[in-house]
């Protein structure tokens, strides 16, 4: 009798997060051949985007400040400071339709240089500043995954970061038997996932990534904040799942309420691989659909 696992529909999602480890060593030339529209150091730089790709604009922003490369805002594009003397603005949108990016880098004042880095040919962003069009990452699942780990691959690239080891744990997270990669968190009530640094800002993307393709409940914090308060929620069945290093002693906090703690000493942008994975799981056990979730759109177009 064949597994669940071997039971999960073909879906855009489980083929688009197959991929990444591919496009994330692709990104090394994409970020090469772009390098005069990047950032360069000493620059001030405000990140923009919304959802996936606001949480990208934080963890680029956290990488770039703490590699000593320049002041690094990030902004949702809803509520972009543009009375502020950026040297760049570094635009992040897949569809390069969403109106309230459109809005912002409209907003941008004109001598302002500004990048948008896009999967969508032929979209209106991509007529409003330089643009770096990455179409081969683009996504037919509404779930965005490839796309925005490959724009974090290229900063990351541009910033002078090995992602070698990145990729090869990726792969490794993709060679796993399913069920078994994350067999303690696929029926977990729900799920806080935490982390610091640039890791914090894809804890927060791993939350959305699990609410949008499973409606599943999940929330993100800093995992210095989350015996802060959010603590209070663990409980037999519950999970917490670290991304990167935490203090060592939460671990043993989070237990000790007796929720399942989840962490692996791998690249966070490796371990949300396995949370995509995990996403593709828990949509099949519930019978939903991941490519086109409940309410949701490629892009954001307000009336």
């Amino acid at each position: 009798m064949p597994t669940s696992a071997e039971r999960i529909p073909e879906t855009h999602l489980a083929a688009e997060v197959a991929t990444q480890p591919d496009d994330w060593a692709r990104a090394a030339s994409t970020a090469a051949e772009h390098a005069a529209l990047l950032p360069k150091p000493g620059e001030r730089v405000a990140v923009i985007g919304c959802g996936t790709s606001y949480f990208m604009s934080h963890a680029i922003a956290y990488l770039r400040e703490s590699s000593g490369q320049g002041l690094t805002d990030a902004w949702p594009a809803s509520d972009v400071r543009t009375g502020r003397e950026y040297d760049r603005y570094v635009v992040i949108s897949r569809s390069g339709t969403t109106t309230e990016v459109l809005d912002a880098m409209r907003a941008i004042p004109r001598e302002t240089p500004r990048t948008i880095i896009c999967s969508s040919p032929g979209t209106a962003a991509l007529e409003l500043g330089d643009p770096i069009l990455i179409d081969e990452v683009d996504e037919q699942s509404v779930v965005q995954t490839r796309f925005a780990t490959t724009t974090l691959a290229i900063l990351r690239w541009h910033l002078g970061e090995d992602l070698g080891p990145a990729i090869a744990q990726a792969r490794a997270v993709l060679a796993e038997d399913l069920e078994t990669s994350v067999a303690a968190v696929r029926y977990a009530e729900q799920i806080s996932f935490v982390g610091l640094g640039f890791a914090a800002a894809l804890a927060e993307e791993a939350g959305l990534k699990l609410r949008e393709s499973c409606q599943s409940w999940a929330e993100s914090y800093l995992s210095t904040e989350y015996r802060h308060g959010p603590i209070s929620i663990a409980a037999p069945g519950r999970a917490v799942w670290a991304f990167g290093a935490v203090d060592p002693t939460l671990g043993d906090d989070v237990k000790a309420t007796g929720a399942h703690f989840e962490q692996r000493d791998i690249d966070p942008m490796a371990d949300l691989v396995r949370l995509h994975r995990l996403c593709v799981l828990r949509s099949a056990d519930l019978g939903l659909d991941p490519d086109h979730p409940r309410s949701l759109n490629r892009s954001v177009i307000l009336g």
